[in-house]
């Protein structure tokens, strides 16, 4: 993968658009500061960190009262 925000915004945006409530992606900790980014400005409902010490991903849940076009 050449880049890794992209990719993270673009699996948020192709979840949003399926209706899906949840999304993990691939942690790290430029992704997770974004995520608090898209929680304070109310793109995503929250999201969290899972799964194991080494396969460690980060969990959206989708907010899907928000519109996708601003």
């Amino acid at each position: 993968m050449t880049d890794p925000i992209s990719d993270m915004l673009t699996r948020i945006r192709n979840a949003k658009m399926r209706k899906h409530e949840v999304v993990d992606i691939p942690l790290s900790k430029v992704k997770v500061e974004l995520a608090r980014i898209l929680k304070e400005e109310g793109f995503i409902r929250n999201y969290r960190v899972v799964g194991e010490s080494v396969k460690k991903n980060l969990r959206f849940i989708s907010n899907m009262s928000r519109t996708t076009s601003r």
